[in-house]
């Protein structure tokens, strides 16, 4: 099946149902929300009705995304659509539970997805791995569909773009993706302002957590890890998204080919990793093997504790992919 296929059966979806409901996974991203709100603005310009649901809450720095407060929260769909004749398009997943949500099964599923890890569980499947982002694929469709790429639809791509390929850093960057960011600021997003939006907007939590997380850090040979406990978050007042992006600190020591962090989920005796390579290392398979996944060089899973235990279960893979 060539990528246009998926496309084409994509866009006469959309236009042979009147509702559909968009997600994406559980503790979403840049690219998750940006996604998101840029692919209602594709339905809605389609004449189509559509609702934005997540399990959790929109992370601070995306907050100031145009049609942001668009999304809604909920752990059951069925709360918000209880129509099951209603078609789902799902972002970023692997599969339903990726969503944390309840009340999606049963009905139509639209799988679009850039992860190594992606699986075609729905009805209609697009994976392109070797897509930067989704909102990349969701750029694809919209150029597709003939819509116009509103300014508000550029600043939401942007976005997603930008924080899904590490500032434009990941593997995943190409030529492409300079030239999917050029035509979106040409269409009225503002590189500048959606840079300090993302990383100068942090809050005083995270800034004293990241400082926990580098004083736990541990250095062997081309291997870094880190960690941080549920007591720590509870000391600095931070969240869940106050942890995104403390392993990039890890793995931009010089000499340091692959780094770990790991978050203890409070009350569960488990550890949520943030596994990273410069390349060498496929760590999408590592962290498939656990039950997770992601991209070679950034993935991500979950693991019981005790903490010792969840360390030197991941480090052990690490070591022996780094031999």
């Amino acid at each position: 099946m060539t990528i246009e296929e998926p496309i084409a059966a994509l866009l006469e979806t959309f236009r042979s149902h009147e509702r559909f409901l968009i997600t994406s996974h559980a503790r979403p991203d840049g690219d998750a929300v940006g996604s998101s709100l840029a692919m209602a603005e594709i339905l809605d310009q389609m004449g189509r009705n559509c609702l934005i649901v997540l399990a959790d809450e929109v992370p601070h720095v995306y907050q100031t995304l145009p049609n942001v407060d668009r999304i809604r929260l909920a752990k059951d769909v069925l709360e918000i659509e209880p129509d099951l004749s209603v078609p789902a398009i799902l972002l970023e997943c692997d599969g339903i539970p990726r969503t944390g949500l309840t009340g999606l099964e049963g009905r139509l599923l639209l799988n679009i997805d850039h992860h190594a890890s992606g699986r075609p569980f729905g009805a209609l499947n697009w994976i392109d791995e070797h897509a930067c982002a989704v909102a990349a694929m969701v750029y694809r469709l919209a150029l597709a569909a003939g819509v116009e790429i509103t300014p508000s639809m550029a600043t939401c791509l942007y976005t997603a773009i930008i924080s899904d390929t590490g500032s434009f850093t990941y593997s995943s960057t190409t030529a492409e993706t300079f030239a999917v960011a050029h035509d979106l600021a040409t269409r009225g997003a503002d590189p500048g302002r959606i840079a300090r939006d993302i990383y100068f907007s942090n809050r005083e939590s995270k800034i004293r957590l990241l400082g926990t997380a580098l004083s736990n850090l541990h250095i062997e040979g081309p291997l870094a890890w880190s960690w941080v406990t549920a007591q720590d978050m509870e000391r600095t007042g931070a969240g869940a998204e106050d942890c995104e992006g403390v392993v990039n600190y890890l793995i931009s020591i010089a000499g340091v080919e692959s780094a770990v962090f790991l978050r203890e989920i409070p009350s569960a005796d488990q550890y949520r990793l943030s596994i990273r390579s410069k390349g060498g290392l496929n760590v999408a398979q590592i962290a498939e093997s656990f039950g997770g996944g992601g991209h070679r060089s950034a993935s991500g899973c979950t693991l019981d504790g005790p903490l010792d235990v969840a360390t030197e279960r991941i480090l052990q893979q690490l070591r022996t992919g780094l031999c």
